[in-house]
């Protein structure tokens, strides 16, 4: 198909109700390619989550409006696409009739295409990938030449890897396929290599080793002696600092921490962990527990589950927690949605959907939406004190730090204890130390009320 079509201009959807812009970060398809209806042309980073933008038409790509790293208003023109000669096609005037596929890093699946490709086109196209495809693929590991392309000419599509990888047909064919021309002496160095680090045990409750980020440094041509280096801003990063300078520059924070004896839960998750290992299939952390003291304590403190609006508090009935996730470069907070309307294992079920999504860059922007109390594990990677930035408009953010042996007078008798503590960062528009504190207490309460006879269930 040529260019010499009809150029339908291309808007930028509305992704979420809440969210007036988005950020090009990659263009997915140039001036001149083939672009087929659903597939994605640009991946974009929004506030909430990033997230891909189909194609809702079949053609030509022609100019692109929007430059990568550019931020662009709902409803505003990125691109065009040619249609065919008299084609009636044409974008949709409303954004929500878009149905963009959403993850961190990945799409969520498209609809079936109808047409298959010519086979004559086959081999013209089978050998092109996209930047998406070829970084898809090799963060997983996959041999693209073993993957079956369902795109325009045989074309391989991200679609085509998510199902190969799901699939995992093309990384056992490409172990085999390598295997013989492996020196005798490589194997175990590659499985070294490829073999996940030992768990991490400085903290009691840590259950993987945290993620360090993996940055390229450009060395700065202006002082080179000096062995300055330059590491640009991504969009991504570029959304999480407006967000902070946001949150700090409009809401009041105030801090407030408490001491919690968690001897007791410590004990009952030794006693269920690998039971609950067995019958769930997930590591049963302290996480779930925490959760579940703090919904219970909002329910005694519903000002807790609130946001500033100028000139009244918005109380929020549904308590929805959202989990603050580390990646390797940045932090996404996935909500669970009516937290305290799910016992413990419920809870944990969540937490390990979430984080592995999260991590798999598979979020959906539905994951992102409605959180109304953020809790960050910051113990995880050795923290005992932390003062947490709040998650914009919240009103509050709980952290729950590294649980450590210490010596405690009980009784006027010093005990050997495992203790933690919670960091409280609250907005003091809303909340104030009073409530704060005993909202801490309460927490600190349902903590401390865990026995061997707690159920998960």
């Amino acid at each position: 198909m040529s260019q010499k079509g009809n150029p339908t201009d291309v808007v930028m959807p509305q992704l979420a109700e809440s969210l007036v812009s988005a950020t090009i970060a990659k263009w997915l398809k140039q001036p001149g390619e083939t672009v087929e209806q659903y597939e994605p042309i640009c991946e974009v980073i929004t506030d909430k989550v990033n997230a891909e933008i189909p194609s809702v038409l079949e053609g030509v790509m022609g100019e692109l409006l929007a430059a990568e790293g550019q931020e662009v208003a709902v409803g505003e023109v990125i691109c065009q696409i040619y249609t065919e000669a008299g084609s009636t096609e044409s974008a949709p005037s409303a954004p929500a009739q878009t149905q963009p596929a959403v993850s961190a890093s990945a799409p969520a699946s498209a609809p079936q295409r109808q047409s298959q490709p010519a086979a004559g086109a086959s081999d013209a196209m089978a050998g092109r990938y996209s930047p998406a495809v070829q970084s898809l693929a090799s963060e997983h590991g996959l041999n693209l030449s073993l993957i079956q392309g369902t795109g325009a000419g045989g074309r391989i599509t991200r679609r085509d890897v998510l199902q190969a990888l799901e699939n995992g047909t093309a990384q056992a064919s490409a172990a085999q396929q390598n295997a013989p021309s492996t020196p005798a002496a490589q194997p175990s160095a590659n499985a070294a290599s490829t073999t996940d680090y030992a768990v991490r045990n400085s903290g009691m409750h840590l259950s993987e080793t945290p993620a360090i980020p993996k940055i390229v440094l450009e060395q700065a041509e202006t002082a080179p002696a000096r062995g300055e280096h330059l590491i640009d801003v991504t969009p991504l990063r570029n959304s999480i600092a407006r967000n902070m300078r946001q949150s700090v520059s409009e809401i009041p924070h105030a801090w407030t921490m408490i001491e919690v004896d968690v001897t007791n839960l410590v004990m009952l998750r030794n006693k269920l962990k690998e039971e609950f290992k067995r019958s769930e299939g997930i590591t049963l952390t302290y996480l779930p527990f925490l959760i579940k003291a703090v919904v219970n304590a909002i329910k005694d403190y519903p000002i807790m589950n609130s946001v500033w609006a100028v000139d009244k508090i918005i109380v929020k009935r549904d308590i929805n927690v959202s989990l603050a996730v580390g990646t390797e470069d940045s932090v996404m907070t996935p909500v669970i949605q009516r937290a305290d309307q799910k016992n413990i294992a419920g809870l944990a079920h969540e937490i390990e959907d979430l984080a592995r999504r999260t991590r798999e860059g598979k979020l959906k922007l539905d994951d992102m939406q409605g959180g109304t109390f953020t809790v960050n594990n910051t113990g995880s990677f050795g923290s005992v004190l932390s003062y947490p930035i709040i998650n914009y408009p919240q009103a509050a953010i709980l952290t729950f730090e590294s649980i450590v042996k210490r010596p405690v007078v009980i009784n006027d008798m010093i005990g050997v204890r495992s203790m933690v503590n919670l960091c409280l960062s609250l907005d003091h528009r809303i909340l104030d130390g009073v409530i704060c504190g005993r909202f801490l207490q309460r927490v600190k309460d349902n903590l401390e009320s865990y026995n061997l006879e707690t159920k998960l269930y």
